[in-house]
C-alpha cells in the first residue's frame, strides 16, 4: 500500500476488533482493518469504501471423527457453544434463523465468549460444532492441537477497511489501489501465500481445499 500511495505515511497499531473500531470512531485512527463485515449499525458510524479487499471464510468446526456436519442445515437440532449476541458471525446465524423460522438453530448467548474454550467444548463432545472463521481456527489450533477439523466452509463474507467518516479522500484513494491489486492478481496471490487458498474463487472450489493445516 505504501508503494502505491507514496504521498501518505502509514503507521500501524495492533489491536482487537472492538478496540480498533473505538479508535476510528474517536478519531484516534484514520481507518482500521481486521476482518470487518458490513452491518447497518456500523454503516451509520463509519465510512466503507466501494470495494472489499478480501473474504472471511466461515466454517463449521467439528470433531475429526464426524462427517455429518458440513452446512448450517446440519446444525438444526444440534448444539453450538455459547456465542456473542453481537458481531458478524452472530449476525449470519441470526439471518439463517430469520430465513428458516420453522427450523431455527439453537443459540445460547454470553458476553465475550472464549474461542479456545468453545473449541474445547467441541473437542470434548459437549457441543457439536462451532461456527468460526477458518483462519482463527487454524491459528488457535496450532496451540491447542485438539481433535478437531473444518467440517465444511459455510460462506465467504466480504471483508472491508473501515474509515472515519471524515476520511472520504483517503478511502477513495485506497479503494482505487484495492481495485488495481485485485485486477492484476496481487490480492489472489497474497491470499494463496498467507491463507493457503484463493478465497476470491467460488465456494465449490474453496470447499475442495484442505483447511486443516495443523495436521
Amino acid at each position: 500500500m505504501k508503494k502505491k500511495l507514496p504521498k501518505y505515511k502509514f503507521e500501524y497499531t495492533l489491536g482487537e476488533e472492538e478496540t480498533n473500531l473505538v479508535g476510528v470512531s474517536t478519531g484516534k485512527y484514520d481507518f482500521a482493518i481486521n476482518w470487518f463485515f458490513k452491518n447497518p449499525e456500523r454503516e451509520e458510524k463509519f465510512l466503507y469504501p466501494a470495494h472489499e479487499y478480501g473474504y472471511s471464510l466461515t466454517a463449521l468446526v467439528t470433531q475429526k471423527s464426524r462427517n455429518d456436519i458440513k452446512t448450517l442445515d446440519d446444525m438444526v437440532g444440534k448444539k453450538f457453544p455459547p456465542v456473542s449476541a453481537t458481531g458478524g458471525l452472530r449476525a449470519m446465524l441470526n439471518a439463517y434463523n430469520k430465513e428458516h423460522a420453522t427450523k431455527p438453530l439453537t443459540l445460547e448467548s454470553i458476553d465475550n465468549p472464549s474461542t479456545a474454550e468453545n473449541l474445547k467444548l467441541v473437542d470434548k463432545g459437549k457441543a457439536d460444532a462451532i461456527f468460526l472463521n477458518v483462519t482463527t481456527f487454524n491459528e488457535v489450533q496450532k496451540q491447542l492441537k485438539l481433535n478437531l477439523k473444518v467440517g465444511g466452509i459455510v460462506s465467504k463474507e466480504p471483508t472491508w477497511l473501515v474509515f472515519d467518516k471524515n476520511n472520504q479522500k483517503l478511502a477513495d484513494e485506497i479503494d482505487k489501489v484495492t481495485v488495481k491489486l485485485k485486477n492484476d492478481g496481487t490480492l489472489e496471490n497474497l491470499a494463496e501465500k498467507w491463507f493457503k487458498v484463493n478465497f476470491f474463487k467460488d465456494l465449490k472450489y474453496i470447499n475442495q481445499q484442505n483447511f486443516n493445516f495443523q495436521d
